[in-house]
């Protein structure tokens, strides 16, 4: 068996808890987000549970999806009144519901914030940007590691007081270190994984053991551009729009749900640098939007498609 290596350092961590400068109004609210064949009763169902456990209704948005017959909806409430004990209560009364109507529900208490890890490899721009947004009090979550296959990201993670390890891969070592990734992730309650441009494919194995909760920025032009070097063609091209989308990891490449997409123009006198930068510029702003999206609880998946409540 190829040799693994893994190197750790180790930094102290934030608590799981919202701080109170990160406390506000997220921490006091829950959210309910569900999905299920359109059919009447389902909204006066929801909230007649919800009031009956004592939870106040603080916003509400829907989404029917006539084509496909289905129904969404997100709905917050107060935490101000709902007990430990009240909560499994509640959860016990949607379950019944979910029985009812066929229906797929996932909820959410704000006085408890996500932990995230970021994955990444020697491209460093979404990196920084999720780490300064971070910093900022933009992104409401605990950024618990970074994962590397290479050590340039280490002083980025050390700079900013975040956990980096370091798995190399190669043909011979990617499932072990694939393995060692899902312990680490496994180990520290990670919600929700980022790829900040790592240039791996993760395994059909490795994405199965966490659906929905594998976000990926990677560029989309217009036309598209496969292979190596895609600034360099889509240049050589005269391209007059370059973009960047950020989704859902699937077992097929680049094929999840979509959460965000963004674009911008370009000029003849652009060149392969003008065209990088402008990329690196969108790839930062949708990676953000998605992830910011995902733990506000506004993106429900369907069917290989999203619906993102604004």
């Amino acid at each position: 068996m190829a040799n693994v290596a893994t190197a750790t350092v180790q930094v102290p961590v934030v608590s799981r808890t919202r701080s109170a400068t990160m406390s506000g109004l997220a921490a006091r609210v829950g959210t309910l987000l569900v999905q299920a064949p359109h059919r009447k009763g389902i909204v006066s169902s929801l909230a007649q549970v919800l009031n009956g456990h004592g939870a106040t209704l603080l916003d509400s948005n829907h989404y029917s999806d006539s084509a496909a017959g289905m129904f969404f909806q997100r709905i917050q409430f107060d935490l101000a009144s709902i007990t430990s004990d009240h909560r499994a209560a509640l959860e016990w009364g949607l379950r019944e519901i979910g029985l009812q109507y066929g229906m797929a529900w996932r909820i959410w208490y704000g006085d408890r914030m996500r932990r995230v890890a970021i994955f990444t490899s020697k491209q460093e721009h979404c990196l920084y940007d999720l780490l300064i947004r971070h910093r900022a009090g933009e992104l409401g979550c605990e950024i618990t590691m970074v994962i590397s296959n290479h050590p340039d990201a280490g002083p980025v993670a050390r700079h900013f007081g975040v956990p980096f390890y370091l798995l190399p891969i190669t043909a011979e070592t990617k499932p072990q270190q694939e393995a060692a990734a899902a312990n680490l992730i496994d180990s520290a309650g990670v919600d929700l994984i980022v790829l900040a441009r790592y240039m791996q494919i993760l395994s059909p194995r490795f994405v199965a053991r966490y659906p929905s909760r594998i976000i990926n920025v990677h560029h989309s032009f217009l036309p598209a551009f496969i292979g190596a070097n895609p600034y360099r063609q889509a240049h050589e091209r005269g391209v007059k729009m370059i973009g960047a989308t950020s989704h859902y990891v699937t077992s097929e490449l680049d094929q999840g749900p979509i959460i965000e997409q963004a674009t911008v123009r370009c000029a003849h006198r652009d060149s392969v640098d003008d065209l990088v930068r402008k990329g690196r510029d969108l790839e930062k702003q949708v990676l953000a939007a998605a992830v910011r999206w995902h733990l506000d609880d506004r993106v429900m998946v369907h069917a290989g498609k999203s619906v993102v409540f604004d």
